[in-house]
């Protein structure tokens, strides 16, 4: 956070701070300090390139604690893992997994790669993509699933719940259904009207295939 960044730039300040003096201490009183500052300098580029990493981090963490792409209890997805943000520190920041683990992930890689936030925005877009088949009435199997949806109280009216048909595979016509809904809805409206749509197509007696195929033997 705010306050690990800046007692980290104060420690730096204060280091640079007492080289300078002690450097120009030791020119007042003659001290040849030429070869000094080559070695110093020296010194100070080994010094960055074994923590260029860290130092990238530290500037990643910079860039996305200015420009927040996400913060702490969003759920991201990214390069190394997918997960809740749980905390943001200044050369990592730790994701924690819908099972309880967590994940630790350099702050460079994430401000230079990619990152999905699920949670940033207050609505979503769910879709139920259901397989019917081929000898059922299209129409009727939208019907179906669109007063299903139709009485949760959670999905919202606008934009208006659409369903189609997307594809015609092997086994199933394949309909969509879009609706949508409250991030933090999400997860809850589908798994309870995915059951539902399942107990409307079984007393509409409306199948949903298993994958098959045709099998033509020549005489």
């Amino acid at each position: 956070d705010i306050s690990q960044i800046s007692d980290f730039i104060s420690r730096f300040v204060n280091i640079t701070l007492k080289i300078m003096l002690f450097i120009s201490v030791a020119s007042m009183i003659g001290i040849e300090t030429t070869s000094f500052i080559a070695v110093l300098g020296a010194a100070g580029l080994a010094i960055g390139l074994a923590l260029q990493g860290s130092l990238a981090n530290f500037a990643g963490g910079l860039l996305i604690i200015l420009f927040k792409p996400y913060k702490v209890g969003d759920y991201i997805e990214a390069t190394g893992g997918t997960g809740t943000v749980k905390r943001i520190d200044i050369l990592h920041t730790v994701l924690t997994t819908i099972d309880n683990k967590e994940i630790t992930i350099p702050n460079a890689q994430l401000s230079n790669n990619a990152v999905t936030n699920f949670t940033s925005n207050e609505t979503r877009r769910l879709d139920f993509n259901i397989g019917i088949a081929y000898k059922t009435d299209i129409k009727h199997a939208r019907k179906v699933v669109l007063e299903v949806l139709s009485q949760d109280s959670r999905i919202l009216k606008d934009p208006t719940p659409v369903s189609f048909l997307t594809s015609l595979d092997d086994s199933s016509m394949n309909l969509s259904t879009r609706v949508w809904v409250k991030t933090s809805d999400y997860w809850d409206i589908f798994f309870e009207n995915i059951e539902k749509i399942k107990e409307a197509f079984d007393n509409n007696n409306i199948e949903i295939p298993f994958p098959q195929m045709d099998v033509y033997k020549k005489s």
